[in-house]
């Protein structure tokens, strides 16, 4: 009998939901940096095991928002926990709850909506710190289950995807078994950008970029890509940009990397620089850009 479920992953900035669905899936379909709110929108992953497919559903880090654009991430982040099955909190292996964990924790008490508590990076702390981290959650609330687990190493993965199967209810599956997301390839083109934007640039302004693929145009072993880079100030876009147009070379050429390797492809990347003044305060821009529910 086929089983299937959805399932959240919950949790603050730059904790490594994003890392664990990738590891889980096998591939990179969710893009990650060391900066916190990288993931900004929902981001559906599927892994078919057997007769089980799940459905994961990353989503951006839980914080207090400061513009439009952190409020359409917190939103998404507390519909998608209603939206689920059950939910996975992942947390850092050695801290202790803190607020987002305690307001998560309160939802799945009024709720009763299950959840495993997934402690990761156990790879960088003392056995003693992590088994303080599991007494303490245990204080607060009765998991379903607590994997510790190392999301880049994949480390006790396999153990968090036992414990998920027992969330999941016999029904047909939603998707195919070769599906791996509902993302497009603009969608997955765009993000890969914005990744590389995250790795190269270290100071804030990546915060305040927004990719959008003007044009995604396949052909045979080669796809054409132009991409247009939003910025907030004119003096983002020369750093972007950079002497020559060094850095927007060097951030092109890392994505190209990672666009041929998606696409199997030759990939012809055009990229632009612009500027939109504060966008991320503009409700509607954050709209225009693809930053909206449902």
């Amino acid at each position: 009998m086929k089983r299937t479920g959805y399932l959240a992953l919950i949790g603050r900035p730059n904790v490594g939901k994003s890392t664990l669905l990738n590891s889980i899936l096998g591939e990179k379909i969710a893009i990650v940096s060391s900066k916190p709110q990288t993931t900004r929108t929902r981001i559906l992953g599927v892994e078919t095991r057997g007769e089980d497919q799940f459905v994961f559903l990353d989503t951006p880090g839980i914080f207090q928002p400061q513009n439009s654009l952190g409020d359409y991430m917190v939103k998404i982040a507390n519909s998608t926990m209603q939206d689920s099955d059950a939910v996975i909190l992942v947390a850092d292996a050695g801290f202790a709850p803190g607020s987002v964990e305690r307001n998560v924790i309160a939802y799945l008490k009024k709720s009763g909506t299950p959840a495993v508590l997934a402690l990761n990076k156990v790879d960088l702390y003392r056995r003693e710190k992590i088994a303080e981290t599991i007494a303490a959650y245990a204080a607060e609330h009765d998991f379903a289950a607590v994997v510790p687990i190392s999301a880049k190493r994949g480390k006790q993965v396999d153990e968090l995807m036992e414990e998920c199967g027992k969330f999941l209810h016999e029904d047909e599956w939603i998707f195919d078994p070769e599906t791996v997301t509902d993302q497009s390839m603009r969608q997955i083109a765009a993000e890969v950008i914005r990744e590389k934007i995250l790795r190269t640039i270290d100071r804030e302004i990546p915060h305040g970029i927004a990719v959008a693929i003007e044009e995604y145009r396949e052909e045979e072993g080669l796809t054409r890509i132009r991409a247009e880079i939003f910025c907030e100030k004119e003096s983002h876009k020369g750093i972007l940009v950079g002497k020559g147009g060094e850095t927007l070379k060097r951030i092109g050429s890392y994505a190209r990397q990672d666009l041929e390797s998606l696409t199997g492809t030759k990939v012809y990347l055009d990229l632009w620089v612009k500027v939109k003044e504060n966008w991320r305060d503009s409700r509607r821009d954050v709209i225009g850009f693809g930053y909206q529910e449902g």
